[in-house]
């Protein structure tokens, strides 16, 4: 520890730090005692040790810090304390000096450790030598000499000492006192009357001397000076000087002053003030009235040292007589006093100021004011008018000049304007403290002049200047006259009326509130309130959506800008009678016997019969096994129970039950199934007996038209007439066998044959009999029964054909078709089971037709022709608009065909314009029209319709848009907003918004000082009067109003201006050139830049958001695609009769469809890619060891006149051929067909064409061509009509996205190639089978995906191409080029001239120039003439060879489309695809030869493919350029129809 210094009297401590833990304690020593060992010593847990108050002696030494750390072990450290005493000064005092004397202090340190050094300060500072002070010190005391005292040395003395202990200190003051002595001595003075002044006395010494003022009065020898008393007015000044503020005469005389401190004697000296007068006037101011036009003089007395000269002034201005002779002035003396008079002649108002008179002298000058005032009649008051009311005026004036007299009152009088003042009306003796007043009793809508006087007592003013005003509107007195009901219909009455007397409009009639109530017991009392302009003195109105047969109260009120006024008296009427719109409740059915039910109800509610109930209807259908229902029949009644008899026995039944009013029908209750009980059945509705053997027969019966229960068995009955057996023999089989076998008969005899059904209720009637031999041969016979069988589509049909015979017949089944007979054919839709029975899967509308089924063997043969009949969705219905109000639609329709099946009923959907938010609306089958209630008023509406029959629901009708009546509100300019305005709050009326129709249901204003951004908000549901409130005074406002129904928003925008503070009207606002122009600017620019850059980036956004969609409804129709691609993939070597089935898809570019059909080759699409490049590596790849020619076609539209009509497909539903509609098309034959084809292709030898196109065709009949359609609502060009039910129908027109894609690739650079063309697919959905439109009963949009049935069912999908980007002319070689238009005898005439170059294809003949016809033209005229060949579809086979041609290469797989297959290039065969060897048909009207002849017109080496104008071309060089690439093919191809 380190030693410490301690100051002696002082407290020390001494601390002992411990590091460690634990320890036990801390001990001090000091000479090895324990401390503490007396009270000044303090030891802290801690370890400190506390010395108080040190002393030297006793405290100083070794001390020792012990610290026990173990029980036996402790540590300890030493520390020397040592004590310094400080000095210690002994007291000293300084005695009293005076100037010049001698003065000694010494300062004596009487204790304290040396060395002790002593020094002096003197006010802080150190004494400096010279200034008459000297120090002497010694080793502990100094002394202060000075050797002659002055008041310099006055101050405070310091004598400090101080050592290594402490530095100490002693103060003392030293005072040294002066007599005093005068420093500016007093001498005689002059004053001035009224003035100011000082009396000079300035004294000095120490202590300040006291200084004392005294006056002896009078100008001669003082005699005797008295204390001047100390006032206000006389003061001593801090520098002992008199002051006078105001000297008088009283105050002259001598003036003594003496000073005094108490060293040595007083001193004093006097002095004389003369006191001078200046010049004064004695006359006081004053006020004087005159007379206009009278004579009046002033008068004006000074005084004081003479000479005075007076002057006069009129305010500012001096009074000269020589120049003004209206003014006149005299003087004269009168003793000590002077007295000017000023005299008008005579006094004019403008004499009403101040005169003021200046007396003046050589001591100073004065002036006196004289007020004068001429008094007069008051000038008129000037009036405004504060506000104007319909019947009251609010004036206010005011007096400008009231002739300097009090006014004493006021008179107002007005006239009606046409009238003289003379029929005046007047207001009198109007209190002089009022300055407006309000004018009651006035007229409404009327113009009243109005003028003022004001009086004093002087006299009445000249009337004011004359007002011109007009009275308000007020609300009509009067109620509209002659109010008269008319009931117009079951919801609506029409209301007349005429407007109110003139006299009591009080303005212009603007319109009308009717006010109607419904007056049934139960109604609420209130009033609804409907609004209509006024048209004239008459006016009718018709009230809609009233309750139907109720009793209404209407009241009509007229009113005008200012409101509304009296309700006309209540006038009752009740509306029409309606139908009832509810049905009978609580219907029941009881089914009683087989043939009778009771059916019973109870009456609607009667709020609901709307009207008298005349009765009750009861309708009833039957509803058979196949699902068809029987004919609807009713009975009328006006009980609540009704028995039907006659009813079919075990049959279910539908009821419902309706009342009836005057009006009609009411609504019908729910469907009510009721099943009559079982009864015997029929007999069996047929039966067949034929010899199956020698020894036995076959009988076969079918069940009995009328089972009347469920069969339990059949009972067969045989007897022999012969035989002599009087009861015929019995034989029971099941109920689900219909043929038996009866054996052991005796050849050669006859045997009589009968059925008869048996049921729970017993026994039925029997069949007929027939009579049967067993013969020895037995022929082949069929036991089956034809007839009609009905079905609905997509269900699996079986048609038996079952047939005996020794030896076993052959069963073949045939078609008719037309005047033919077609074999039906076994395939994935077609079964011929051994039994015999045709099956028939999925069955559509093309499979209805007559199928004849015959049995044969050696013996014989027997037929049996089965009618069948597949039933459809129905067609779309015709649905028309026939009425519209403000909050209903009114719908009519007429049904399409009903597909066979009778339609079940209808199902109506509707939504707002912009949502796509579908309402359902269930109709019965037998309503025509509907109403659509309860809508919004003046909105859009879309609405479709489609029905429904029992095999499931149609197309869905044309959407159609119907509007409720109604728009936005509007506000009208001829009504006055604001009706009130003062400096803190407005009053709006907000009267001046029409409804448009429809009810308001908010009002918004929005309003802020002009040049502030923060609007303030109001919302209202009023229409009335709203008030703004605490608004700032004297401020132009900005006020913008929305009023919002549900057509819609009005706006209306305003500027409107509070008064002043005290209701005075405020400028307009001048545009301020300043700073705040700068940011207007700034902000009109920034603004667009800010919006332009956040409408890109949400563009950027809703595109970005709208790809990912796409692109993931991409994936999931892709793997749907690929799934369905999956389910057909079949072997390229399996043998396929007919047309390939492949999987199809739709590409829908919006309008368009196109179909994409699967040949016989699948190449699936990269794992997720949406993009197929056509490059040369795509064409070679090596799928299969075939090759063949792939092409890709795409149209665009061309016009082309004269063809015929076109095919209306509008109206095309499954199972039926488009009609071609003269009456309606024909004035529409010059629209667009599609009849440009671009083509894509390439050729690999030795295989078969393979081509990728898109047709689009709409035909007419004058080219022999038959356009039909399948379930998928499409059709395309076939060679029969089986076949183009195959096919897919696109729309007539196409929509300019389409158009733009094929003008894409028309208008392609020259230079450019297309063998990196990309196509690229957007979006895919796949579609219900049944339809490409949406079905009802849903809300889910077209483009939802739904399950799939059947491998071939559509989707759609959207496709974008891009042009290829430019290459080099040698990478262009043998690839797919385009070709615009169709040639025959020249098919190179037409190409693009880089299409022509040798690089691509080689002039086969040089003597075949191209004809001088225009390309367009030679394709329309080859066009023709390959129609009118009637080639539809024409291949050449292997062994053909054209006169002139090579040996072909390829032979073209047989395609739905127009197909020209043409010889490829010479080479070895390919072996033909199995889907080639299905037979071409037969071209009609034309033979071989020709056929052949016509190829020869196309160039070697060349292919025609495609549509009816497409043509595949390629040259010898390209196909062997392909050859040398590779030999496999590309193994995939689509046609896109």
């Amino acid at each position: 520890m380190k030693n410490i210094t301690a100051v002696a009297g002082r407290d020390t401590f001494i601390n002992c730090r411990v590091i460690g833990y634990p320890y036990y304690s801390i001990k001090w020593y000091k000479d090895s005692l324990l401390l503490p060992d007396n009270h000044r010593q303090v030891v802290f847990e801690n370890g400190t040790l506390k010395l108080m108050d040190v002393q030297k002696g006793m405290d100083e030494g070794e001390y020792l810090c012990s610290v026990l750390i173990q029980p036996q072990l402790s540590i300890s450290q030493s520390v020397h304390v040592t004590v310094k005493v400080p000095p210690l000064i002994q007291p000293f005092e300084f005695p009293p000096a005076s100037i010049g004397q001698l003065l000694y202090i010494p300062c004596v340190v009487s204790s304290g450790d040396m060395p002790i050094h002593i020094t002096w300060r003197k006010d802080g500072h150190v004494i400096l030598s010279g200034s008459g002070v000297t120090i002497e010190s010694k080793e502990f005391m100094s002394s202060l000499q000075i050797s002659s005292v002055s008041l310099k040395h006055n101050g405070n003395y310091t004598c400090i000492a101080s050592n290594d202990a402490a530095t100490v200190s002693r103060e003392r003051q030293l005072i040294v006192r002066v007599p005093p002595r005068f420093v500016v001595q007093p001498n005689n003075q002059d004053g001035i009357y009224g003035k100011a002044g000082v009396l000079n006395c300035s004294v000095d010494g120490y202590p300040p001397p006291k200084v004392m003022w005294k006056h002896a009065k009078g100008s001669g020898n003082p005699q005797q000076y008295h204390p001047i008393p100390l006032t206000g007015r006389i003061q001593i000044l801090p520098n002992s000087s008199l002051l006078i503020r105001h000297v008088l005469e009283e105050d002259i005389g001598y003036y003594l002053c003496q000073a005094s401190n108490g060293v040595g004697t007083d001193i004093s000296k006097s002095m004389f003030l003369t006191v001078k007068i200046p010049a004064m006037i004695t006359s006081h101011p004053n006020t004087t009235i005159a007379i206009k036009g009278q004579t009046k003089e002033l008068n004006c007395t000074a005084r004081g040292e003479r000479p005075i000269i007076i002057r006069w002034e009129k305010g500012d201005t001096v009074i000269d007589p020589d120049r003004n002779m209206r003014y006149a002035i005299t003087t004269k003396d009168n003793g000590d006093e002077v007295i000017s008079t000023l005299k008008l002649k005579p006094a004019d108002r403008g004499d009403s100021v101040f005169f003021s008179c200046h007396a003046i002298n050589s001591y100073g000058e004065d002036r006196g004011l004289i007020q004068l005032t001429v008094q007069e009649p008051p000038d008129p008051p000037e009036l405004e008018i504060r506000e104007v009311k319909a019947r009251s005026m609010n004036l206010r004036w005011t007096q400008r000049f009231d002739g300097n007299s009090i006014i004493t009152g006021f008179d107002i009088e007005y006239k009606n304007k046409s009238d003289s003042w003379d029929f005046k009306q007047s207001t009198r003796n109007i209190s002089p403290t009022i300055n407006q007043a309000n004018i009651v009793d006035l007229h409404p809508a009327s113009v009243y002049s109005i003028r003022m006087y004001s009086f004093n007592k002087i006299g009445r003013s000249e009337p004011s200047k004359e007002l011109t005003i007009s009275t308000e509107e007020a609300a009509p007195d009067g109620p509209p006259m002659d109010v008269t009901l008319q009931p117009i219909t079951s919801q609506s009455i029409q209301v007349t009326w005429k407007a109110p007397k003139k006299e009591l409009q009080n303005g212009v009639i603007r319109g009308y509130q009717i006010g109607y109530r419904e007056n049934s017991p139960g109604s609420n009392g209130q009033y609804s309130i409907v609004e209509m302009k006024a048209t004239g003195d008459s006016e009718v109105y018709t009230l809609d959506n009233l309750k139907k047969f109720a009793q209404y109260g209407v009241v009509v009120q007229a009113f005008n800008r200012a409101g509304t006024g009296p309700s006309s008296s209540e006038i009752n009427a009740t509306t029409l009678e309606d139908v009832p719109s509810q049905p009978p409740e609580n219907v029941r059915a009881i089914s009683i016997t087989s043939d009778v039910a009771v059916i019973s109800w109870s009456e609607p509610p009667r709020s609901t019969l709307n009207g008298v109930l005349k009765g009750y209807r009861v309708i009833f259908w039957s509803l058979y096994m196949d699902g068809e229902w029987g004919e609807m029949q009713n009975i009328t009644t006006t009980r609540e129970r009704v028995e039907l008899r006659g009813m079919e026995k075990f049959t279910n039944y539908s009821v419902q039950v309706l009342a009836y009013t005057q009006a009609g029908d009411g609504v019908r209750s729910s469907v009510l199934y009721i099943q009559t009980k079982e009864d015997i059945p029929g007999p069996p509705a047929g039966i067949k007996a034929v010899p199956s053997s020698a020894s036995s027969v076959v009988v076969s019966w079918l069940p009995p038209a009328k089972p009347n229960g469920i069969i339990r068995k059949y009972t067969i009955f045989c007897s022999s007439p012969g035989s002599g057996q009087p009861a015929p023999s019995e034989y029971e089989t099941s109920p689900d066998q219909l043929f038996y076998r009866i054996a052991h008969l005796n050849r050669g005899q006859q045997y009589l044959l009968w059925v008869a059904a048996v049921t729970s209720a017993g026994r039925g009637n029997i069949s007929e009999k027939v009579t049967i031999e067993p013969a020895g041969k037995a022929p082949a016979k069929i036991i089956s029964f034809g007839g009609t069988v009905t079905t609905p589509w997509m269900k699996d049909v079986r048609l038996p054909c079952n047939s005996v015979g020794e030896p076993v017949p052959a069963i073949k089944w045939t078609k008719d078709s037309e005047d033919s007979a077609i074999p039906v054919t076994v395939d994935g839709h077609r079964l011929i089971q051994a039994n015999g029975t045709l099956v028939l899967r999925s069955v559509k509308a093309e499979d209805s037709g007559y199928y004849t089924c015959t049995a044969t063997n050696t013996w014989g043969f027997d037929t049996i022709i089965i009618n069948l009949l597949v039933q459809v969705p129905p067609d779309q219905p015709r649905l028309t608009v026939s009425k519209t109000s403000a909050s209903s639609i009114t719908l009519a329709w007429i049904p399409g065909d009903n597909g066979g099946s009778s339609i079940r009923g209808f199902v109506l959907q509707y939504s707002v314009d912009n949502s796509e938010e579908w309402k359902d609306v269930f109709i019965s089958s037998s309503e025509r029209s509907f109403k659509l209630e309860s809508l919004k008023c003046g909105t859009w509406y879309k609405v479709k319709l489609a029905a429904k029959n029992s095999v499931g629901a149609g197309r869905i009708s044309e959407i159609i848009e119907a509007k409720t009546h109604g728009r936005e509100p509007s506000f009208s300019k001829d009504q006055h907003l604001f009706t009130h305005i003062n400096s803190t709050h407005a009053r709006l009326n907000l009267q001046g918004w029409s409804s448009g129709g429809c009810p308001i249901t908010a009002i918004v204003l929005e309003y802020r000082p002009k040049g502030n951004w923060v609007w303030q908000s109001l919302r209202t549901n009023s229409s009335s009067e709203v008030f703004l409130t605490e608004l700032r005074e004297a401020t132009w406002y900005e006020l913008r109003m929305k009023a919002c129904n549900s057509a819609g928003c009005g706006n209306e925008t305003t500027q409107f201006a509070t008064l002043d503070y005290d209701g005075s009207t405020i400028p307009p606002i001048k545009s301020a050139q300043g700073e705040g122009d700068d940011v207007k600017k700034l902000f009109t620019i920034a603004c667009p830049v800010i919006l332009a850059t956040l409408g890109v980036a949400l563009l950027f956004i809703i595109r970005k958001k709208r790809k990912e969609k796409r692109l993931k409804r991409l994936r999931d129709a892709k793997s749907l695609a690929e799934m369905l691609i999956s389910k057909n993939n079949r072997s390229f070597d399996t043998p396929v009769k007919g047309p390939p089935q492949g999987p199809r898809l739709h590409i829908d570019i919006p309008r368009v469809q196109l179909l994409i059909e699967d040949k016989e080759g699948i190449k699936q699409l990269g794992d997720d890619k949406a993009t197929i490049p056509v490059t040369d590596t795509e064409f070679s790849q090596a799928v299969n060891p075939q090759s063949f020619c792939t092409g890709v076609s795409l149209h665009h539209p061309a016009l082309i006149q004269n063809t015929g009509p076109l095919i209306d497909m509008s109206d095309i539903r499954p199972g039926t051929n488009p009609v071609s509609r003269k009456s309606v098309k024909s004035a529409h034959s010059t629209r667009n067909r599609y009849s440009s084809q671009w083509t894509l292709t390439k050729c690999q030898a030795s295989t078969p064409a393979r081509t990728l196109t898109s047709d689009w065709r709409t035909v007419g009949s004058q080219h022999g061509i038959t356009v039909t359609e399948s379930d998928s609502y499409s059709a395309s060009l076939s060679q029969d009509t089986d076949k183009g039910r195959n096919s897919m129908v696109s729309t007539e027109s196409a929509s300019s996205t389409y158009e733009e894609l094929a003008r894409a690739y028309e208008h392609a650079k020259l230079e450019e190639q297309l063998q990196h063309a990309k196509f690229e697919i957007t979006e895919c959905f796949i579609s219900d089978s049944s339809s490409d439109q949406m079905t009802t009963g849903t809300t889910d949009n077209a483009d939802s995906m739904t399950s799939m049935s059947t491998p071939s069912e559509p989707g759609i999908c959207r496709f974008t191409a891009s042009p290829p980007k430019p290459q080099d002319s040698e990478r262009g070689k043998g690839v797919a080029v385009p070709i615009p238009h169709r040639a025959s005898k020249s098919d190179y005439c037409n190409l693009p001239l880089y299409v022509k170059s040798e690089a691509f294809f080689r002039k086969p003949d040089a003597h075949e120039p191209c004809p001088v016809v225009p390309p367009r033209e030679a394709s329309i005229r080859n066009l023709a003439r390959a129609y009118h060949a009637q080639a539809r579809h024409m291949t050449l086979e292997p062994g053909a060879k054209p006169l002139g041609l090579p040996p072909p290469a390829s032979a073209a797989t047989t395609l739905p489309q127009r197909t020209l297959p043409m010889p490829g290039p010479a080479g070895p065969r390919a072996p033909r695809p199995a889907a080639s060897a299905a037979p071409a048909p037969p071209v009609a009207a034309e033979p071989p030869v020709a056929a052949a002849a016509a190829e020869a017109r196309v160039p070697t080496h060349s292919k025609v493919g495609g549509s009816r104008d497409s043509l595949l071309e390629m040259s010898t060089s390209g196909v062997g350029r392909s050859q040398k690439q590779g030999a496999g093919a590309y193994s995939k191809s689509y046609t896109l129809v």
